[in-house]
């Protein structure tokens, strides 16, 4: 059962604050440095649009489907009896380093303004080959920040495969063995010092529940919302998304390099946890819009899960973005709010002339819009929309809107402490929203 602390710790480190003000000051020397020829970057994309037209809003629709209980059972049965987050944040594979311990390589990932405020990387050898993609926190999942007594992160990351728009990976990480399954990294995050994870293959049942495959799908869209996470699936994959409940993870018994059923018991590619999906959604027609990013927004009654379109590089607009509502019945707790037929429809929707958007966050009236503006390599911009207008966070006082972490893929707010997370390369970073709001042009 799960029982709620109002226990506050904020712990911040001094070194890691001035390693971050060097860094983002660093960074910013160079933002400047941006020709002015790219000032075309921050044109002004105007209003939100609202779809209110059916023809518009229908496709976004999701039907729900059910993994039937009895599957979830009979691997219980064979793999043996689940457990929860706290046993596995107990079994660690490993410890995230502080941003002073961090490559300059890496740290280049990080936002220039805003600057991060807390900042970690993961070690290279246990991430070669993989792709970091979305982010949660158990401020997603429960108002007070906390999963029982924890505070988790969530991290998302596949390896090769496809991007979210279904173009395929490029570079060394796209090709391999695990081509495209996605994993999910559960953090403790109870002391911002120390900050150590374990890793958890995310599947889904086959054979009648005696056996699993590996979702296959980048890691692009990612929700905790109370025991459920949603995580986005690939084009190919066949659903919109797939929901796993973190009270069901199990134990793996092999180390192997595949997943599923192999001769002496059960294997998840080299993680000793798996999580098997409980539940997915899916659009009427593969040729529907596809979420690329998805979060959380909880200022909405009821709660609700927001998304930003999945696009090819070459889509010059609009984009769309859209929410839909969690169910309050507790009987489906984490579930989306469906019809007697067990369909979701959006509750709002817009168009954006922003392009390439590759994150999204809802909170009040206004959306933030991560955006790239050239190679991952490049920085990208930040944007605040809503009905009124948009504005781009700037680089202090210079007339540039390139501050921003040009790969990040997710943007999640921690209501509770009032911090955005987000993931770039090897970097997990946090910043105050209020610090976004104050950056804004």
């Amino acid at each position: 059962m799960k029982h709620r602390g109002r226990h506050r710790r904020r712990r911040r480190g001094r070194a890691l604050r001035a390693t971050l003000a060097g860094t983002a000051l660093a960074l910013t020397a160079a933002a400047t440095m941006i020709s002015t020829s790219q000032a075309t970057d921050a044109d002004d994309p105007g209003a939100l649009k609202p779809l209110t037209a059916s023809a518009e809003t229908a496709p976004l629709r999701l039907t729900e489907g059910s993994v039937p209980p009895e599957w979830l059972d009979r691997l219980s049965a064979e793999m043996g009896r689940p457990v929860g987050v706290r046993a596995v944040l107990d079994d660690t594979d490993g410890s995230l380093r502080d941003a002073a311990a961090c490559p300059e390589d890496d740290r280049r990932a990080l936002p220039v303004e805003p600057a991060a405020t807390r900042a970690y990387c993961w070690d290279g050898a246990d991430v070669e080959g993989w792709r970091s993609g979305a982010v949660t926190t158990s401020g997603d999942a429960d108002d007070d920040g906390r999963w029982g007594q924890s505070r988790v992160v969530l991290s998302g990351w596949s390896q090769g495969g496809v991007l979210a728009d279904g173009t395929p990976a490029e570079g060394p990480a796209a090709a391999g063995p695990g081509q495209g399954l996605a994993r999910v990294a559960f953090i403790d995050a109870g002391d911002p010092d120390d900050l150590r994870y374990t890793w958890a293959q995310l599947a889904v049942p086959v054979d009648d529940g005696r056996d699993y495959r590996g979702l296959v799908s980048p890691v692009s869209g990612m929700v905790w919302y109370q025991d459920k996470l949603l995580v986005t699936a690939g084009r190919g994959d066949g659903s919109t998304l797939y929901v796993y409940d973190v009270d069901r993870v199990q134990r793996t018994t092999v180390d192997g390099a595949t997943v599923g059923r192999v001769p002496g018991g059960w294997s998840a590619a080299g993680a000793r946890y798996v999580l098997p999906a409980v539940a997915s959604y899916r659009t009427a027609d593969v040729n529907a819009p596809q979420p690329g990013g998805i979060s959380l927004d909880r200022s909405t009654a009821p709660d609700s899960l927001v998304a930003h379109e999945a696009v090819p590089k070459e889509h010059d607009g609009p984009t769309r973005l859209w929410r839909y509502a969690f169910d309050d019945d507790r009987s489906r707790a984490g579930l989306l709010a469906t019809d007697s037929v067990g369909q979701a429809d959006v509750v709002a929707a817009y168009e954006t002339e922003l392009t390439d958007v590759r994150s999204v966050l809802s909170y009040g009236s206004g959306w933030y819009l991560g955006r790239m503006t050239g190679t991952p390599q490049e920085r990208g911009t930040l944007w605040r929309q809503d009905g009124e207008g948009a504005r781009p966070t700037r680089c202090g006082a210079d007339e540039t809107h390139r501050c921003w972490s040009g790969p990040a893929a997710s943007l999640s707010y921690w209501q509770e402490t009032g911090e955005v997370w987000s993931q770039s390369g090897r970097m997990l970073f946090a910043l105050p929203l209020d610090s976004v709001d104050h950056s804004l042009d």
